[in-house]
């Protein structure tokens, strides 16, 4: 069940694709929403600090300057999304922090259900290479799961779950299974990636599906041999017009690699569908 939703609010395009995310599943749950907007003092700190003695002056203006800025955008951001949810008519709270992005998001879903976040979160001064990395800390570290949306919306119909049978991935599956954030009128569909075992692998699946249908769901499996899972898992999403995929944190090998090994990064940068991730 999703009582509390916390929405991670950052001045980029898709930002406002995920209030409206949030909105419709706040109305489908009957949940609150949280907006969360954080000035990132750490990287306004750094992006200041100057070099000597006779610099120092100057080096705090201009923090204090990144600072007044920062904390603008933030409160735009809250006024925006505090319209939104009072025309849809939602219950809502909003929150302004300063500090580490990552780290305040990771306290507040300690009390929420769900993380919608857009995939190209900048967190007002963070450097923009580092906007990947954070966003897997997120969901590596976050007590609850991580919905992760692009700058396009799309109803969310048919749902792919990537599945390797790693306690990570069943932990995943069965979240999103008892979480049911869409419905239970969704198409499932759920692929593994295999190098060797087909029978054992056609067997795991087989469980699976009898275990979504327990909850509900509409479900039908795929074997895929190879050894590139995330290539095989952003085609097949292509291939079935997936509106959303499932994919589970920390792993090593194989499929594994790909849910939250090195991987991770890749599957975020490369599909333009949704993401539901625990770990």
């Amino acid at each position: 069940m999703i009582r509390r939703i916390l929405v991670a609010l950052d001045p980029d395009t898709d930002t406002g694709i995920a209030v409206r995310y949030a909105a419709e599943l706040a109305r489908q749950h009957d949940a609150s929403v949280t907006g969360l907007a954080v000035v990132d003092t750490g990287h306004i700190e750094a992006s200041a600090r100057g070099g000597g003695i006779g610099s120092m002056y100057y080096a705090e203006k201009l923090r204090e300057q990144m600072t007044e800025e920062a904390r603008a955008v933030a409160r735009r951001l809250i006024e925006e999304f505090d319209d939104v949810a009072e025309k849809e008519g939602l219950r809502h709270r909003n929150t302004v922090a300063e500090g580490v992005p990552f780290r305040r998001i990771l306290e507040d879903m300690k009390v929420h259900d769900l993380l919608v976040v857009g995939k190209e979160p900048h967190f007002f001064y963070s450097h923009p290479e580092e906007k990947t990395r954070t966003l897997v800390r997120v969901v590596r570290e976050s007590v609850g799961p991580s919905f992760i949306v692009g700058t396009e919306y799309r109803p969310i119909q048919r749902v792919l779950i990537a599945y390797d049978g790693s306690d990570t991935a069943a932990r995943t599956m069965q979240r999103f299974a008892q979480l049911r954030p869409f419905g239970t009128e969704v198409s499932v569909e759920v692929l593994t990636v295999y190098d060797d075992e087909e029978a054992e692998t056609r067997l795991m699946l087989s469980l699976v599906q009898e275990y979504l249908q327990e909850h509900g769901f509409k479900v039908t499996t795929t074997a895929r041999k190879g050894d590139r899972p995330e290539e095989a898992i952003v085609a097949f999403a292509q291939e079935i017009q997936a509106d959303l995929i499932v994919a589970g944190a920390y792993a090593t090998t194989g499929l594994k690699k790909l849910l939250f090994g090195s991987s991770t990064s890749a599957l975020i940068e490369k599909t333009t569908v949704p993401l539901f991730l625990y770990h």
